[in-house]
């Protein structure tokens, strides 16, 4: 087992549980949603036609799609300054999955959102690696309940 990594896990576990931070708020207009749409070939009314969406959902409009919405958490989390201890020896992060993820609440097109971050867990993997899950929860400006939770689980990897 590398020292570094068993450092980096001493360090991290004691935060465990911490709330590591809020992000900036980032707008989601149409043009991102018609992009997405285009890329994963979900041309669902919903999302794109407001004119038919607003007459035929209880949205008022279009929303985002709910994979929209998770695949800009690795954008979202990236304005969440963490003050992380001293990971030496760090050669890579890489993105190792999700253990739970809900979409709770539509984001309305026009809509802002924000990540929110807490330190879940961390696990020290063999032979160099550290795992750290994050509970992140996607906030909608203006509304109560958030977008989506999810557990996001990044590899720390080691030299």
């Amino acid at each position: 087992m590398s020292s570094n990594a068993e450092r980096a896990y001493e360090a991290l576990l004691a935060r465990k549980g911490e709330e590591e931070g809020v992000g900036e708020w980032f707008l989601v207009d149409q043009d991102l949603v018609n992009a997405f749409a285009d890329v994963t070939r979900d041309h669902q009314f919903i999302h794109v036609d407001p004119e038919k969406a607003a007459q035929l959902t209880p949205w008022g409009g279009t929303i985002a799609h709910g994979f929209l919405t998770l695949s800009l958490l690795t954008h979202l989390s990236s304005s969440i300054r963490q003050s992380l201890p001293p990971l030496d020896g760090l050669a890579m992060g890489i993105n190792y999955g999700f253990d739970r993820v809900r979409f709770l609440t539509p984001v309305k097109v026009g809509s802002r959102i924000r990540a929110r971050s807490a330190l879940r867990d961390v696990a020290l993997k063999p032979p160099s690696s550290v795992d750290l899950t994050r509970a992140m929860t996607v906030e909608i400006e203006g509304e109560e309940k958030p977008a989506l939770v999810a557990d996001w689980i990044t590899r720390l990897v080691f030299a």
